[in-house]
């Protein structure tokens, strides 16, 4: 990354749309995040209309609006404070307003509830509270302990100077050689041991395991009887619903309490959850927040690495704990099979997604991935996503669906990887000042979230246990931190400056500007980053200017480093039209060794449009080979049917060869994914009775047997797949537009409706359904969701009184598959 890039200081962040609402889990009602009444009406307008406040300035009479939850505990002081945001960032908050002061704590003889903090040091705040708060508590903690605060109240403004422990300085490798570390580390074990042994313990089971696991982490022989005991509640825990969160962080518990203490009294439980777990995975080798259902597919929306990735590494700690079942070894080869995809193509995303190039982690899993892989012996996997962890700092730490909470647990194992010098450059980035924002008076660590106005689902857990995992680092007394070495090479001081710059530059209210800045050579630099995200920012970057450089990236697109080739090819995408003169040598990239090269040039191919229509032909042949030896799940095939499908023959299938066409469409419906089969069905409607004729039983199969993963986009070709029986008057098509309906699955509202109408054009002819039309009226009375579902039940009986009504005089002439 160029050096222009050191002084962008990323401060806001991504809180992506969530696909659906994950509602996982309470917070513990130890560690409530409270607002006071006093600060939370809204302000109201001259004409007496509430408002939504853009900018709060408390000294002059402003409040908290009463839906802003979120507030922010304020270190080792003893105080909460609320800190405006705005794009899920603080950057343009100058004030803190104090929501909470605890009893006896080191900030209580200074604020009150409803003061403000205007800044620290002596200085009004200038670029972020937050940031400035916690860097703020760092410098105070290595030397006097003397925090100065500039607090209002009621109209007065002075500087105060707030006492709290000193605890030294965090070393140039933390938390490896630190004794601050080592100090907080002691102190947070003792408060949570307090915690653990106290009455009325109560957790989540991901907090509790997590807590567990500091202890027995920490290396100290009294905790064990602490975890002893907490080993024993995991072996007798079962869930029914979010089993895959659960047991993942559950089966970690009890496999290293095996391996570190050599009892084997919990050896019946870890046993039975890790082939519950393991017998409960889909076929392809993944997991949703269920395990899948009889028929191995994932229930629910399909499949989430979130849960997946920590199963899997439980499931290879469990293995090594002596769970030998052959069930276990095949669940982890067939999920590492399908994170090791993404090695080198972006963080692991959401679910059986596109890799993730947004930004370098996506909430944790990189960093799940980098502990996965170094347990598995495989450093390649373990060194990429390692630096990916080691890049994602700031902005883009401080994002993930449905809160950061994961993003936050997993970074120091994933950035530990690479080394001390590793951890020592992050820490000095981001870590220090967020953890330290983070550590309560008392010692302990709750889960701070996005900064956003309300609380994420995570808001306000007991993070003690992850935050002390971190710290524990050095010990390496569990595999979880580093008991097991890792085969990976460690970076140097200066590889780690370097790849803490790779991830500089973005934020989530201004994306652009950075790299904007750059010169042309040094974005072509970029596009050779090792950096799959550093690569799309650049590409981005040279498709917003003026003149394509398509010379250059021609030249680029001919060079042996592999990096420079995928980088040219996208920017070549982002050019789209303008990088017509690169056909011809894209077209023989398609031919190239690596698979992710020749996808990334059929994406460049499908955004010139109409001048590489000439590549057509040999990206079919890319669709017809298949699944290979070296892709076994057909993802170059996947991703090529996009960029055919989706953006080539979007709107026109004119010229295009019908049997070329035909094989290609019969090959890709038989992917694994229902996206990629979902695309490929948009043409359906463009091709006629006689040039779709042949591939019908394929299409009919495609209904009756849906994906094996992609679940949630499965229904779209199996939809389309009706529709078109439906247009061309096949008769097998009728009994499966209710056989298809699945009452209990999810998104059955749409698809419902969807079926009926099909079933609808058929006229008379679906007369003999009746039967099932009737019965069809019956559940849908008495189903749980049979309010949402009202229009259903009126287009049900619309059918069933028209079909009674009807004689099979206008029926239309059907046509058999056979």
């Amino acid at each position: 990354m160029p050096e222009i890039l050191k002084g962008c200081v990323s401060n806001c962040v991504l809180h992506y749309t969530a696909v659906v609402s994950m509602n996982l889990l309470t917070i513990p009602a130890a560690f409530p995040v409270l607002i006071t009444a006093a600060l939370l009406s809204n302000p109201v307008s001259a004409g007496g209309r509430q408002q939504q406040m853009a900018l709060p300035d408390f000294t002059k009479g402003d409040r908290i609006p009463e839906d802003a939850t979120h507030d922010w505990n304020l270190g080792a002081t003893g105080a909460r404070g609320w800190i405006y945001s705005e794009k899920s960032g603080t950057d343009v908050a100058r004030q803190i307003a104090v929501t909470r002061v605890a009893k006896g704590s080191p900030i209580a003889n200074f604020f009150k509830r409803g003061d403000v903090i205007l800044g620290v040091g002596g200085k009004m705040f200038s670029h972020d509270p937050r940031a400035e708060f916690g860097n703020a508590l760092t410098v105070a903690e290595s030397a006097t302990g003397g925090l100065t605060l500039t607090r209002w109240r009621e109209g007065r403004t002075e500087d105060v100077i707030v006492k709290i422990p000193v605890l030294g300085s965090y070393s140039a490798t933390a938390p490896y050689d630190c004794p601050k570390s080592k100090r907080i580390l002691e102190l947070g074990c003792e408060v949570l041991a307090k915690r653990i042994g106290g009455p009325g313990y109560r957790q989540n089971p991901i907090t509790r395991s997590l807590n567990a696991l500091a202890l027995l982490a920490s290396g100290d022989p009294e905790y064990l009887p602490l975890v002893e005991k907490e080993a024993h509640w995991a072996a007798a825990y079962a869930a029914q619903e979010m089993q895959t969160w659960y047991y993942g962080y559950v089966i970690m518990l009890l496999s290293e309490y095996t391996m570190a203490t050599g009892d084997n009294s919990v050896m019946p439980g870890l046993r039975r959850l890790a082939l519950e777990a393991a017998n409960g995975q889909s076929i392809v080798g993944s997991w949703g927040h269920k395990f899948a259902g009889p028929d191995g597919r994932l229930l629910g929306y399909g499949m989430m690495n979130a849960p997946g990735v920590p199963l899997t590494t439980s499931l290879v700690m469990a293995r090594a704990a002596g769970v030998k079942d052959p069930e276990v070894g095949r669940a982890i080869e067939r999920s590492a099979k399908l994170l090791r995809f993404y090695i080198g193509k972006g963080a692991i995303p959401y679910g059986d997604h596109d890799p993730w190039i947004q930004t370098h982690e996506d909430n944790g899993k990189c960093g799940m991935a980098a502990v996965l892989f170094n347990l598995l012996d495989e450093p390649k996997g373990a060194e990429f996503f390692s630096r990916m962890s080691l890049a994602s700092h700031g902005a883009e730490r401080d994002t993930g669906h449905t809160g950061n909470f994961w993003n936050i647990l997993w970074s120091m194992p994933g950035v530990a990887q690479s080394g001390p010098q590793a951890t020592g450059a992050w820490m000095q980035e981001f870590g220090a000042w967020y953890y330290d924002l983070a550590r309560q008076w008392d010692g302990s660590f709750i889960h701070q979230g996005p900064p956003t106005m309300k609380q994420d689902h995570t808001s306000g857990w007991d993070a003690t246990g992850g935050y002390l995992l971190a710290y524990a680092m050095p010990l390496k007394k569990i595999w979880l931190t580093g008991k097991r070495p890792g085969k990976i090479a460690q970076v140097d001081a200066a590889e780690a400056k370097q790849i803490i710059l790779d991830g500089r530059g973005w934020s989530d209210k201004d994306r652009n500007s950075a790299y904007d800045k750059l010169s042309g050579d040094q974005l072509f630099e970029c596009l050779g980053s090792w950096s799959p995200i550093v690569r799309e920012r650049a590409a981005m970057a040279l498709a917003r200017r003026g003149k394509a450089p398509v010379t250059a990236l021609l030249k680029l697109l001919d060079s042996p480093s592999l990096e420079s080739r995928l980088g040219a090819c996208q920017a070549l995408t982002h050019l789209g039209g303008k990088a017509a003169p690169a056909v011809p040598l894209l077209r023989e990239t398609l031919h190239g060794e690596d698979l992710w090269l020749r996808v990334k040039a059929s994406d460049a191919l499908a955004a010139i449009g109409q001048p590489a229509m000439s590549a057509l032909p040999e990206m079919f042949g890319m669709l017809t080979k298949g699944g290979t030896d070296q892709d076994p799940r057909g993802m170059e095939q996947r991703f090529v049917s996009q960029s055919i499908f989706k953006t080539m023959l979007k709107n026109s299938i004119d010229g295009v060869d019908r049997e070329q066409l035909r094989k290609a469409v019969a090959a890709g419906l038989r992917n694994q994914d229902g996206r990629a089969r979902g695309t490929i069905s948009e043409v359906y409607q463009k091709l006629s009775y006689e040039e779709i004729k042949p591939i019908l039983p394929v299409i009919y199969e495609t209904i009756v047997t849906p994906s094996p993963s992609g679940v949630m986009f499965a229904d779209t070709c199996r939809i389309a797949g009706l529709a078109v029986l439906a247009k061309h008057r096949i008769k097998e098509g009728m009994p499966l537009c209710l056989a298809f309906l699945d009452l209990d699955r999810w998104n059955k509202s749409r698809r419902i409706a969807e079926c009926l109408e099909i079933l609808k054009s058929y006229g008379s002819a679906a007369k003999p359904l009746l039967p099932e039309l009737r019965n069809l009226e019956k559940d849908l009375l008495v189903h749980r969701e049979s309010k949402g579902l009202r229009k259903q039940i009126e287009t049900t009986r619309f059918l069933i009184k028209k079909l009674e009504n009807s004689t099979f005089d206008d029926a239309p002439e059907l046509r058999s598959l056979n």
